[in-house]
């Protein structure tokens, strides 16, 4: 029912019982009458009923009546009890509520029944509710994008770069590098590639060769001289890189190996190369730089991720919706994903209730203590108060018959 209906019904009832009460003063004064001019014995029976059901209905009214408000608008002491006393009501409510209803042996097993795995699973399998989450996620990104100061995080972005630049130790990094490519013998690709590269360049260009050896030859010595020791350091050349390229354990393979790890050491520990590095560093990050750096990154990012948020079957939702399939595939079929699911909504919601019951309590007492005391009394009588009016009619007919047993017991005992 609504509070109007709520109204309706208590002032039905509240007219009753107070039509009972008139009934029973009218029935008094009628017998008070009656007895003076015919003293019949029943007359003094019906008149001790409605004389003491006048007074159950009087006591009980003002009891009903002190709860919510001042009976005939008299400040009598402990009346008015509702609005007078709304805060420790407000306090005892919710010490109640806490006590008997948030109690750790009430709420656990309530907790203990939780199974949410099955039913998030259930849900993320519907692919109106996949687009939904994927939208709402998006428009809720967009939105922080769009409300961001970009100068703010162009300056954050900055400002971690440097830091993390302050310990970075190129040299060591660099070194790393070339010892890591070292130690996975991907140098030897390069070697070879290398090898090959001067074999094919010695015997495509041997007229260079015999141009160079003419040039430093003396004018005495034969044309075909030149010519036969041209031939023979073309031949050796190449037949030197050859076997480079193919014989994978060559001694020049070996040298150059030690070579490099020798140089990448020394680009390590010695003093000189981590002056260079980090001159090269200190170059790189100067401050304009490193503002422009952080500005791009971020412009990029920012353009990006808003591309893919607003297009409508992106690369980046799609790959969402995805792994939202999964997941929910995972919490439907397995049991054991689902038992860790399970077992950790339930471990936190028990701590969080138990954690937060005093939350439960202040909010009820305070709820209850910013109640205007009148509208506190309204709301209670409004719930309550029919049946309170109940109390009204049985302290009447109650208080009727005692008083017929009294006046009997005097008429016959004493």
């Amino acid at each position: 029912m609504n509070d109007e209906e709520k109204k309706k019904q208590l002032r039905k009832y509240k007219t009753f019982a107070t039509g009972l009460f008139v009934l029973m003063a009218v029935v008094f004064v009628i017998m008070t009458i009656l007895e003076k001019k015919n003293p019949a014995h029943w007359v003094g029976y019906i008149r001790a009923f409605s004389e003491a059901a006048m007074v159950g209905a009087l006591a009980d009214w003002f009891a009903v009546t002190a709860l919510f408000n001042y009976p005939l608008g008299l400040k009598i002491p402990h009346t008015n009890l509702i609005e007078n006393s709304k805060e420790r009501i407000g306090d005892n409510l919710g010490n109640f509520v806490v006590s008997n209803f948030l109690s750790p042996q009430n709420i656990r097993p309530y907790i203990q029944k939780l199974k949410i795995s099955h039913f998030v699973g259930d849900w993320l399998s519907q692919q109106r509710n996949q687009e939904n989450l994927v939208k709402e996620f998006s428009h809720i990104v967009l939105d922080i994008l769009n409300k961001l100061d970009d100068s703010a995080v162009i300056t954050f972005i900055g400002n971690k770069a440097k830091e993390m630049s302050d310990d970075l130790e190129i040299n060591r990094i660099v070194g790393n590098g070339i010892e890591y490519v070292l130690d996975k013998d991907d140098h030897q690709r390069v070697i070879t590639n290398l090898s090959k590269q001067i074999k094919d360049y010695v015997l495509q260009h041997q007229e260079i060769v015999k141009d160079r050896v003419k040039k430093e030859s003396y004018f005495l010595i034969p044309k075909f001289v030149d010519d036969t020791i041209a031939e023979k350091i073309t031949i050796g050349l190449s037949t030197f890189f050859e076997e480079v390229e193919k014989d994978q354990n060559h001694s020049l393979r070996t040298e150059i190996t030690q070579k490099l790890y020798d140089f990448s050491h020394e680009i390590k520990t010695e003093e000189k190369w981590t002056e260079e590095f980090r001159g090269i560093k200190n170059d790189f990050l100067k401050e304009d730089k490193l503002h422009q750096y952080s500005k791009d990154i971020w412009n990029s990012i920012r353009k990006s991720l808003s591309k893919e948020l607003e297009e409508e079957n992106s690369a980046l939702k799609n790959y969402i919706k995805k792994n939202l399939s999964e997941l929910s595939g995972n919490l439907k079929n397995d049991e054991k994903f689902q038992n860790k699911i399970d077992h950790w909504v339930r471990v936190t919601a028990y701590k969080y209730i138990l954690k937060n019951t005093h939350q439960a309590s202040n909010l009820i007492s305070s709820t209850v203590g910013n109640w205007q005391g009148k509208e506190l009394s309204e709301k209670l009588e409004l719930e309550v108060g029919k049946d309170l009016q109940f109390i009204r009619i049985n302290g009447t007919l109650v208080g009727g018959l005692v008083g017929l047993i009294i006046y009997t017991v005097s008429e016959f005992f004493l």
